[in-house]
């Protein structure tokens, strides 16, 4: 396969196109988010003997590797491969499930979950800078934020299928739950391999056709430097602190609920349904993006997070459970959204390397928002500290209005600013009529 980009006969190919380039890609969502351990790791680590402390250690060893990771893995991926920094990540956090299984040291684990951070930060921002530029070079990237959405909600309801089946096997065995996993992943790097053709930085269709000349940047820092406008960095920051209000607040319901009288059954089921919730919310992403746009959903979904973690500060279980159903899908279509917008605005050559640097900053957060809200509600109670963090998405609120009242560029190319046209192509170019390494 070339890096030019394919001619289509109109509409009905470009679709057809689309759904050649996301087929293997919902398959691949379906095996790498079959992780039985994900619902029951803490009891396993719990009966391993490791301490609650041990186990918080280990969860924040696991984001901070991740995080600083990052960019590394991301330059790999531009220079290798995007799919090859894929697999080689599925690959190793296999291997570290398999001898989380097998060990009981915890000098072991320390060792095993930095692994696992590597391999994690390895697909992040690899796997959708392969989808994106796939779809580049068939012509269809009108059709990103709706596969990318089928792509979400895929792996979101997979996972909580997932959390309820590996409640199930653990009966039987640790072993079972931890090869299980292990296995499917294994799978998922066979359907890459099989289905999906490689692209690194060098084919990048975005930097072809006598545009060489204009693109002269050797390294990913020159590249982000290039596209960072002012909206851009607080794009990215804003997106941070949404993930690091979202994703604490998914686990840290479970306590809540628990300190607010819900027994362990209700918990469980809660916190399936949410992943549930969850994953079928993006199917809206495509339809939100037109109607709506990213600038405005972007404070809706902070406000929701905002709203949500003020009714847990009530302390009443059902409202609790209540508001984690219906408020907990609405930043996952923001998400969709977001990533969209990253993707237009970094180049090709240098994509999944730019995405790593988010992602890296994402990470972070979450980190911090980990420590931050489990010290509030150690200091406050589950349910205080919970409404208490609701300071962190009504921050990141007030750092968006600016960009959304003064509609300021988000992305260095033509912006669509949430319109129907979102991803359309240049007329007769085949390209995207987004951000072009210029």
């Amino acid at each position: 396969m070339t890096g030019t980009t394919e001619a289509l006969g109109g509409p009905a190919a470009v679709d057809d196109a689309a759904r050649g380039v996301a087929r293997p890609f919902y398959v691949y969502a379906v095996l790498a988010n079959s992780l039985f351990q994900r619902g029951v790791f803490v009891l396993f680590l719990q009966q391993r003997g490791f301490s609650a402390g041990q186990i918080a250690l280990l969860q924040t060893l696991l984001y901070l590797v991740s995080g600083l990771a990052e960019f590394p893995t991301g330059v790999i991926a531009d220079r290798i491969g995007r799919r090859a920094s894929i697999v080689i990540g599925q690959v190793l956090i296999a291997a570290c499930l398999l001898g989380q299984a097998a060990f009981s040291d915890y000098w072991v684990f320390l060792a095993l979950f930095i692994g696992q951070g590597v391999g994690m930060a390895c697909v992040s921002g690899s796997d959708t800078a392969l989808l994106y530029d796939l779809l580049v070079r068939r012509g269809a990237t009108a059709g990103y934020v709706k596969i990318n959405s089928r792509f979400t909600m895929l792996g979101t309801v997979t996972s909580g299928v997932a959390i309820v089946l590996g409640g199930q096997l653990q009966r039987f065995s640790w072993g079972i739950v931890y090869a299980g996993s292990a296995a499917c992943l294994v799978l998922a790097v066979l359907v890459l391999v099989s289905r999906v053709p490689e692209i690194r930085g060098v084919d990048a269709v975005d930097e072809q056709d006598g545009a060489g000349d204009k693109h002269t940047d050797a390294t990913a820092w020159r590249a982000m430097l290039r596209v960072a406008t002012p909206a851009l960095v607080t794009l990215v920051l804003v997106s941070g602190l949404m993930h690091a209000t979202l994703t604490p607040y998914i686990i840290f319901t479970q306590k809540t609920l628990s300190d607010q009288g819900a027994g362990t059954a209700l918990v469980s089921v809660v916190i399936s349904a949410g992943f549930f919730a969850g994953g079928l919310t993006p199917l809206l992403s495509d339809r939100a993006n037109r109607r709506i746009g990213y600038r405005v959903i972007v404070p809706v979904s902070l406000l929701t997070l905002a709203l949500a973690l003020g009714l847990s500060g009530l302390g009443l279980v059902w409202v609790t459970v209540a508001a984690f159903l219906v408020l907990v899908g609405v930043p996952e279509i923001t998400a969709v959204l977001v990533d969209n917008v990253f993707n237009e605005a970094v180049p090709s050559r240098h994509r999944a390397g730019l995405l790593s640097m988010i992602a890296f900053v994402e990470s972070a957060l979450i980190g911090i928002g980990y420590l931050v809200l489990g010290a509030l509600m150690d200091g406050l109670g589950s349910s205080v500290g919970m409404a208490t963090y609701a300071a962190v998405p009504l921050l990141a609120c007030a750092l968006w209005l600016p960009v959304l009242l003064r509609r300021a560029r988000v992305t260095t190319g033509t912006e669509d600013a949430g319109t129907a046209d979102a991803g359309a192509e240049d007329a007769g170019t085949g390209e995207p009529a987004g951000p072009k390494a210029s």
